[in-house]
């Protein structure tokens, strides 16, 4: 088997065989699968070949993550993973949350049915960005941003480590980008799908794109989909619309326009809030049938989402671009839920509060309601400039968003008397006569931001790239106002070692502020440190396939730390406490993308440690250590036949709660999930796909952190897909 190599000034070099240390690392386990196969590329491929390739690549030639200036994978100083389209279809990954969970050194702490907190290298996420506008949320209203349909985009693309350059907060956990889908062909195409799975999943989705002038410089695109599902859990049903049209037009030879609308629609009945009780009075673990439920046949989460978004580019001066993004959103919902937060006599069956006797309190129902609106502009030019005779390139703009989130609440207390034996609760539970709602929350964010970065060559090899981000920061709530200035340097070196091969380091500064509240109601001060990444980069058959090998260590002060302490007058809402010292260290490495022309592959791992400065870990509930694999194959003695599959790992985590009976540890072990798919070519228009998911129907808990919610049992899918 033999690897033909680009330089990186894309020609080909004279030898056509790297050294066996570009694929050993990671693939060391694997050499008869490269062994069977013959050269990766081969001379003489039509274009129309290599870009439908390319297409169903897992990776991506360039990106604009980190930094907004357009390069590979390879010249960025930070880790930054891909996720597809091609990806996210054959795996099934139809909701930002699934990409995520899917995605390398991100996890989950699934907190109900439908809302799930993501975390990375220890810390949470708290926006996601779409084309580079970012939104920022809390976990305890949900407002549907995980349950994002992702036909809407044309992939995701997730930067690891702190990244205020691009979102005006240094959060250094991850920061989520998903790009849009656009009308980017000059004659009438598409693809339609049906999919039906388990639990009476249906799901149609219908992708369009027609030219609509002669010249085919204006353009169309629509995606629209349905689907409906139950669940594994009792009473539960969902059911999801979704649209997005656009518009991409050619103004002349260097202007260009996009605007379009998108919208989804979720409705869900009988949605848990919260799980199920995981502790008996005398300490042991309860254990419940999967399909178990809290929520009362009464209950719904409904959300709706619009955004309406314009897009405006002007190339000038030969090798420059300048970039005008606009978007409106505005995201309701309307929701009537039931939780539980008890502990469970055994003899009885009976509730029993874990605050006390004084507080006799097990659960609670609530009507939620409200809605989230983002106005943002995002202005920035970028390209390139000559200076002491060499090339370079610089970004620089400015930004500005107004969010507003204003929820109103009303909720009843519920007693141990109104559920009597939980063994035999069943949904049926009287719904509450609903007072008024009140104001719970009203806030507004003003973020106004400048920012900058060049890349510098300093030699052929060696790449410079700094930058700096000043931010005002300001939120009006109802209790408080806060103002807060900063400015974000960022710095990153890179070094080519050979063709395919770069060495990297990078530096920049934490500041977030936080939407957390302590016992006092009061919000903590802003996360204030340092993060730290160093690594190896690689690029092979273009940057077809890429691997990433890093290390980094993340220094915080003010860290959130959750409590068991419930906030006075809030709706179930549980404070959390200020840690300074915080330390994250960690390694992670990835292959993404294509092997061979027939093998794509994605394939990484994590561990790290996150310790307070008394040595105590920091989200103990979250892994330590990971591992993902996804991988496809097309079969070259059957071309028409693909055949993959993945396995998502991770090690033990566990979480100590403190209670009036004693402190008790929760924990879940080590374990593995195990998905398949297959698709199979009928025509060249149309192709069937099966998927499994859970393939040995693992029982597992999502929510060390709290009450029991188990993971999905395994589930099959079969989809029909037609290209015209």
């Amino acid at each position: 088997m033999s690897f033909i190599q680009y330089r990186r000034d894309k020609h080909l070099p004279s030898t056509a065989a790297p050294s066996l240390l570009a694929m050993g690392m990671a693939m060391a386990f694997m050499p008869a699968a490269f062994a069977a196969e013959d050269t990766v590329i081969v001379e003489g491929t039509t274009t129309a070949d290599a870009v439908n390739r390319e297409e169903q690549d897992y990776s991506v030639k360039t990106t604009a993550a980190g930094t907004k200036m357009p390069m590979t994978q390879r010249d960025i100083p930070q880790s930054v993973s891909i996720v597809s389209q091609q990806r996210m279809e054959d795996q099934q990954l139809q909701t930002l949350g699934e990409v995520m969970t899917n995605t390398l050194g991100i996890s989950g702490s699934q907190a109900d049915s439908d809302r799930i907190s993501y975390y990375s290298r220890g810390f949470e996420i708290d926006n996601y960005m779409v084309d580079g506008i970012p939104t920022y949320f809390e976990s305890r209203w949900n407002l549907g941003d995980a349950l994002t349909d992702t036909a809407l985009y044309e992939r995701v693309e997730v930067v690891r480590g702190a990244n205020g350059l691009m979102t005006g907060t240094g959060n250094p956990s991850a920061s989520i980008n998903m790009i849009r889908k656009h009308a980017t062909s000059r004659e009438f195409k598409g693809n339609v799908s049906t999919e039906y799975g388990s639990w009476n999943k249906q799901r149609y989705v219908m992708d369009l794109q027609s030219p609509l002038t002669a010249d085919g410089n204006v353009r169309g695109r629509i995606v629209a989909g349905y689907q409906n599902n139950d669940s594994w859990l009792d009473r539960y049903n969902s059911e999801k619309a979704f649209f997005s049209g656009i518009i991409d037009a050619d103004l002349g030879a260097t202007t260009s326009l996009s605007a379009g609308y998108e919208y989804q629609k979720i409705d869900v009945n009988s949605p848990t809030w919260g799980g199920l009780p995981r502790w008996n009075t005398d300490g042991s673990k309860n254990s419940y049938d999967r399909a178990r439920s809290t929520a009362p046949d009464w209950a719904y989460n409904n959300k709706e989402i619009n955004k309406f978004f314009v897009t405006l580019k002007q190339r000038f001066a030969e090798s420059w671009q300048a970039t005008l993004n606009a978007t409106h959103t505005e995201v309701k919902f309307d929701s009537k839920m039931m939780y539980i937060d008890a502990l469970v006599d055994k003899e009885t069956g009976t509730l029993v509060s874990p605050y006390g006797a004084s507080y006799p309190v097990v659960g609670g129902t609530g009507w939620n309601s409200g809605k989230r609106k983002v106005d943002a502009i995002d202005l920035f030019a970028d390209g390139a400039y000559e200076l002491f005779g060499r090339q370079h390139n610089m970004m620089f703009g400015g930004s500005y968003s107004k969010q507003n989130n204003r929820y109103f609440s009303a909720w009843a207390n519920v007693f141990p008397d109104d559920i009597g034996n939980f063994s035999a609760f069943n949904g049926n539970f009287p719904q509450t006569h609903w007072a008024p709602q009140n104001l719970a929350q009203d806030d507004t964010t003003h973020m106004k931001s400048l920012y900058a970065a060049t890349r510098i060559s300093l030699a052929d090899p060696l790449h410079l790239i700094l930058g700096a981000r000043y931010t005002n920061w300001r939120v009006d709530t109802l209790t408080y106002s806060m103002e807060k200035n900063h400015t974000t340097p960022y710095a990153g070196l890179i070094y080519d070692i050979n063709d395919n091969w770069s060495a990297y380091a990078s530096y920049t500064s934490i500041f977030q502020p936080q939407n957390k509240r302590d016992k006092a109601g009061q919000y903590l001060a802003p996360i204030t440190g340092n993060n730290y990444e160093a690594g190896l980069k690689s690029d092979w058959m273009n940057s077809r396939l890429t691997t990433t090998l890093s290390v980094f260590r993340i220094e915080q002060d003010n860290v959130a730390q959750a409590t068991t302490i419930p906030i006075p007058g809030s709706n179930g809402e549980f404070a959390w406490k200020s840690t300074d010292g915080t330390v994250s260290k960690g390694v992670e490495f990835e292959v993404n993308g294509a092997i061979t022309y027939n093998w794509q592959m994605t394939f990484g791992a994590t561990r790290y440690v996150a310790e307070d400065n008394e040595g105590n870990a920091v989200n103990p509930n979250l892994p330590r250590t990971s591992v993902k694999l996804f991988t496809r194959y097309r079969l070259p003695a059957i071309p028409e036949l693909t055949v993959g599959g993945g396995v998502n790992w991770q090690n033990r985590v566990y979480k100590d709660t403190t209670t009036p009976y004693g402190t008790f540890r929760a924990e879940q072990g080590s374990y593995a999930l195990v998905d398949l798919f297959t698709r199979y070519q009928v025509t060249k228009n149309f192709s069937v796909q099966g998927n499994i998911n859970n393939l040995f129907d693992k029982t597992y808990d999502t929510n060390i952190d709290g009450s029991i919610v188990y993971g999905a049992p395994r589930n099959v899918s079969l989809t029909a897909n037609y290209q015209f």
